[in-house]
């Protein structure tokens, strides 16, 4: 599965979970940290925590783990790293809060209007 697949596929589970707010934006010409980033947000930790759990369920289920996972201690901010995807799921206010879209906002927006 390659890294705009993963996308994809992620937003699509995020999308069918009921997250608010699904962006993803392609940052391989910004940064080596990943190709690309998504971001979603939840209404309450609870909700937080079942879409990163989902989110990990169905890509274990195509045979993709993450490399790592951060942020199961207090469930306001739970990133899931793929490599070349890197998954942030946040709480509503914590996401603007720290508002990562306008940090990477020199990304290539990736159109994720087909989820609906």
């Amino acid at each position: 599965m390659n890294a705009e697949e993963k996308v994809r596929k992620i937003a699509k589970v995020l999308s069918d979970k009921k997250a608010a707010d699904i962006r993803a934006i392609r940052v391989r010409d910004l940064t080596i940290l990943a190709d690309y980033f998504v971001f979603a947000s939840g209404t309450s930790t609870t909700q937080v925590r079942a879409l990163t759990e989902e989110v990990e369920f169905q890509l274990s289920e195509l045979g993709v783990e993450p490399n790592r996972v951060e942020g199961r201690q207090t469930n306001n901010w739970l990133i899931l790293d793929y490599g070349d995807v890197v998954v942030h799921i946040f709480h509503t206010e914590t996401r603007a809060y720290y508002d990562l879209e306008r940090l990477w906002s020199d990304g290539e927006e990736v159109d994720l209007g087909d989820l609906n």
